[in-house]
């Protein structure tokens, strides 16, 4: 059930730490991996974010590690995020094997090698990374360098109201944005005085789960061209997914958008918009089947694939993916045995498989996304659907983490409120604030 949300953009304090942290701690990051001792006795130190229930999960799994190797003991500890990870690192004490929720720190982790590199590991167990989609390789590694592996991923999809549709005459979910505009008018209803009663759907960005990332790609967006610059002035699929938003955006008026999202119930509480039959659709990830299986248990709601821009009906059925991660930090001092631990974290069917039905989160290899043993609600298989759809996408890896995407989202506020006309002149303003700060970052 937990999110990344609050992983789009580095903490400064998480940023400073992984610049110096290749300058602290011991242990190597490159060579020969080292050779693994089933017989020795020692503790394993976990770091995750994970808390309460969730840390339960985590820590059930982890007693099949357990038993596979009788002689190591694990100390799992929970609540410990990024910033804590990273300065373990810098103090010279990590832990052993550090999962983390933030797949945008990625570009930090490897380039400043405080998560070592897991190519020796790879290369002498000649493990086959084709179980695992493109996309999740993609944001588990940075130019060239991998240096974590993938735990459970989260997927975005369509959420909608069945109820409302039989109301609105509606009988399928949206495959394009054509219809995906068509059906929110129908599934608007207002009050006397103009004012939003029920909303179709919510265009606004930075509210709820509209994060450019994840309407990206439905319009085949690309965030940087061949040399790794940013595109977003270039690339038709910004402008169209723009254009297309403000539209939505000018239907409902941005007084009024504004006026009922303030409203609604927090993202992640019982109250939530469309727990509640104010929200008709919205895209979200599939974690929200746990949340409406605990807070609106009697919700009749379906699931589909996001809908695509209308000339682009090739890349209906995939989606927005971005996940857990992994990996050995920079001076482990059990890093043979460590590895043993991702690996089984990474690729072990039985591990994954109950990971995922204790979390409701994707497996993140080929092999238990196909399981039988997944047992999880029926709206949840449209995510393992686009999980394994050759369209999923993810946001590339940058040396400052998902700063980037929030350039990308404050030019989106700008742009939804009317402060912006020229589009494609103000895209390449935020090109250049992007490069710039990539620059800085260390690209």
């Amino acid at each position: 059930m937990r999110t990344r949300r609050g992983a789009a953009l580095i903490s400064a304090a998480t940023a400073g730490v992984l610049l110096s942290a290749c300058t602290a701690g011991g242990g190597s990051n490159s060579g020969a991996a080292a050779a693994f001792d089933p017989n020795q006795q020692l503790t394993l130190t976990v770091y995750s974010n994970f808390a309460d229930r969730e840390l339960g999960v985590l820590n059930k799994a982890l007693d099949g590690f357990r038993a596979k190797y009788p002689n190591i003991k694990v100390n799992s500890q929970g609540n410990q995020d990024d910033d804590k990870i990273t300065q373990s690192i810098r103090s010279g004490n990590p832990p052993d094997v550090a999962i983390s929720f933030a797949t945008d720190n990625i570009g930090q982790f490897c380039s400043s090698k405080a998560w070592q590199d897991l190519k020796p590991h790879l290369d002498r167990d000649k493990l086959d990374l084709n179980q695992i989609p493109q996309a999740v390789r993609d944001y588990t590694s940075y130019q060239g360098t991998r240096c974590a592996m993938p735990m459970l991923a989260d997927v975005n999809g369509l959420y909608y109201n069945k109820d409302l549709f039989a109301q609105a005459g509606i009988t399928a979910a949206p495959k394009n944005m054509t219809e995906l505009f068509e059906d929110a008018k129908k599934l608007t209803q207002r009050n006397p005085d103009g004012s939003i009663k029920t909303i179709g759907f919510i265009p606004q960005i930075g509210f709820y789960a509209n994060h450019p990332q994840i309407w990206a790609p439905q319009f085949g967006a690309k965030w940087v061209d061949g040399n790794g610059k940013s595109d977003l002035a270039t690339d038709p699929g910004w402008q169209e997914l723009f254009t297309f938003q403000k539209k939505l955006v000018d239907f409902y008026g941005w007084e009024n958008l504004q006026k009922f999202t303030a409203g609604l119930g927090q993202e992640y509480s019982a109250d939530h918009g469309f727990n509640k039959g104010q929200v008709a659709m919205m895209f979200d990830g599939e974690y929200r089947t746990a949340f409406i299986n605990n807070d609106a248990p009697k919700l009749n709601y379906g699931t589909a694939p996001s809908p695509v821009a209308d000339d682009r009906a090739n890349l209906y059925g995939g989606g927005y993916t971005t996940g857990t991660i992994v990996g050995i930090p920079k001076g482990a001092k059990n890093s043979a045995a460590g590895w043993e631990l991702v690996k089984y974290l990474s690729t072990d069917t039985g591990a994954l498989v109950q990971l995922a039905n204790g979390l409701n989160n994707v497996p993140s290899t080929k092999d238990a996304l196909h399981s039988p043993d997944l047992k999880l609600p029926p709206q949840f298989k449209t995510f393992l659907d686009i999980f394994d759809n050759p369209n999923l996408a993810s946001n590339p890896a940058s040396p400052n983490g998902g700063a980037y995407i929030k350039t990308v989202e404050d030019f989106a506020n700008s742009w939804q409120s009317g402060k912006v006309t020229d589009l494609k002149g103000e895209l390449a303003k935020v090109d250049k604030t992007i490069d710039d700060a990539k620059a800085l970052g260390g690209n």
